[in-house]
């Protein structure tokens, strides 16, 4: 039985598997909306929320606990300085995981959309 074992093992080492969950946080930060399958996409949500939460503390300890779980500072600051204080006020639930109607090509596998929910401000405006 699996009682209180929580995430998804994604078929890989614990070491790829924390290697993967990064490189699909900093490709999140970066471009605030990336296309990958329906269980990474939902490990990445947990991973990059408990970022975003520490990240909104602002302090030099929050920063640097972003920067060491990342593992990259170009995204780290990024998120501190850009993506979090856009979710000050809001109390959880910063990114949203959409299911695309598309599957891949090679292994017919369900594809999803993982992407933040405030937008940045030029995006809105051209949607204006």
């Amino acid at each position: 039985m699996r009682h209180l074992k929580h995430g998804r093992k994604l078929n890989r080492t614990t070491s790829h598997r924390a290697a993967t969950l990064r490189s699909l946080a900093c490709s999140l930060i970066e471009h605030e909306a990336i296309t990958t399958t329906v269980p990474k996409a939902k490990e990445a949500r947990r991973f990059v929320e408990r970022l975003i939460t520490t990240a909104r503390k602002g302090t030099l300890a929050a920063r640097r606990r972003v920067a060491s779980r990342l593992g990259d500072e170009v995204a780290a600051k990024k998120l501190v300085e850009d993506v979090a204080p856009r979710f000050a006020e809001r109390p959880g639930g910063y990114t949203r995981v959409v299911k695309l109607a598309k599957r891949r090509v090679g292994d017919a596998t369900q594809l999803a959309r993982l992407e933040l929910v405030e937008k940045r401000e030029k995006e809105k405006k051209k949607k204006k």
